[in-house]
């Protein structure tokens, strides 16, 4: 068996274009700055076995980036955590919600039994000269039985 990334990612995409929040929907981390409004972007940044293994394969900790930008301008100012928590909620409940990201993984590891719980940092980041106010979901999903282990 091989890691579905494509699929997974595919998912977890899906539901930030579902939810209705964003002017645009990246599948991957973006070099350039986001346009104006909401931007979300999804990429991976780790992939780890868990112990959770079998005796002949290996299950692994898939984890993902789910950042949430706007400018940092933008006004009125007392708006923009509003907006980011907003979209920051509804996608959470819909990870949550949808546990295993219709039946691609066995779940989403929101407690963190496998290492990294389900957790989101607000921060700033600099990108094409300009200042985005950004909240990042880090987005854990384990995946079963995806690598044979052989003797």
């Amino acid at each position: 068996m091989t890691l579905n990334i494509a699929g997974i990612l595919d998912e977890v995409v899906s539901h930030a274009m579902a939810s209705g929040h964003f002017e645009q929907v990246n599948g991957h981390e973006p070099q350039n700055a986001p346009g104006s409004g909401l931007t979300a972007a999804v990429w991976a940044d780790s992939v780890q076995p868990v112990r959770a293994s079998g005796l002949d394969s290996t299950t692994v900790a898939l984890v993902f980036n789910v950042r949430i930008y706007t400018g940092s301008q933008s006004e009125p100012a007392d708006a923009i955590d509003p907006a980011l928590l907003t979209a920051v909620d509804d996608l959470c409940a819909a990870y949550i919600g949808d546990f295993d990201l219709g039946g691609l993984v066995r779940n989403v590891d929101v407690f963190g039994a496998h290492g990294q719980p389900l957790l989101v940092r607000a921060g700033y980041i600099q990108q094409s000269g300009a200042i985005y106010r950004v909240m990042t979901i880090t987005l854990p999903v384990i995946v079963n039985d995806l690598w044979e282990q052989v003797a």
